[in-house]
């Protein structure tokens, strides 16, 4: 019993392998061709920037305040608990400090099984119109996905807040599908 529950983990482990590792940082950011397909697209985007200093609270949030489904609070509500989210665990200011900065969730999909990449290409404040990418290679992949990219820590203190970003899927060195932020050119 106790084998047959190793090999099935095992396998699922083996099988979410290639998604389970972080983006890699590229030295150079090519150019690439562009061929988009219909069979790949962006559903979602979402995008948070944790900050050193912590959003104000107008009010108390209570439960009867966000059962009586004002916008706003409910609004404020999710960003406070995302802000714990991304920072539980870190105890000390220098886990914290390590967290601070731009995360990114695109949500895509792909409707037939090919090997993807997913590339955020991005440009920082501080570093003006240098442009930066962050890959994650996935194999055989075929249905709807979450690519998490972040740039965080000294990254993220050294370059300063993302100003533009564009989210690439590339199959065969083509860009098949793109999500970018009004700022891109």
């Amino acid at each position: 019993m106790k084998f047959g529950f190793c090999l099935i983990a095992l396998a699922f482990l083996l099988h979410n392998a290639s998604a389970a590792e972080g983006p890699k940082l590229l030295t150079r950011v090519t150019a690439l061709p562009v061929a988009l397909d219909p069979a790949f697209q962006f559903r979602k985007t979402k995008i948070f920037a944790l900050t050193v200093k912590a959003p104000t609270v107008k009010g108390r949030i209570t439960n009867a305040a966000i059962s009586s489904k004002s916008s706003s609070i409910v609004q404020e509500a999710s960003i406070i608990f995302e802000r714990q989210y991304r920072l539980f665990g870190a105890v000390t200011w220098l886990d914290q400090r390590q967290r601070f900065g731009d995360y990114f969730d695109f949500f895509w999909r792909a409707k037939r099984p090919t090997n993807l990449t997913v590339r955020l290409e991005y440009r920082q404040e501080k570093l003006h119109a240098h442009v930066q990418a962050q890959e994650i290679s996935y194999a055989d992949v075929h249905g709807n996905h979450k690519s998490e990219f972040k740039v965080i820590g000294d990254d993220y203190f050294d370059g300063g807040r993302v100003i533009a970003w564009r989210c690439l899927l590339i199959e065969n060195g083509r860009i098949v599908a793109e999500n970018h932020s009004f700022l891109w050119e």
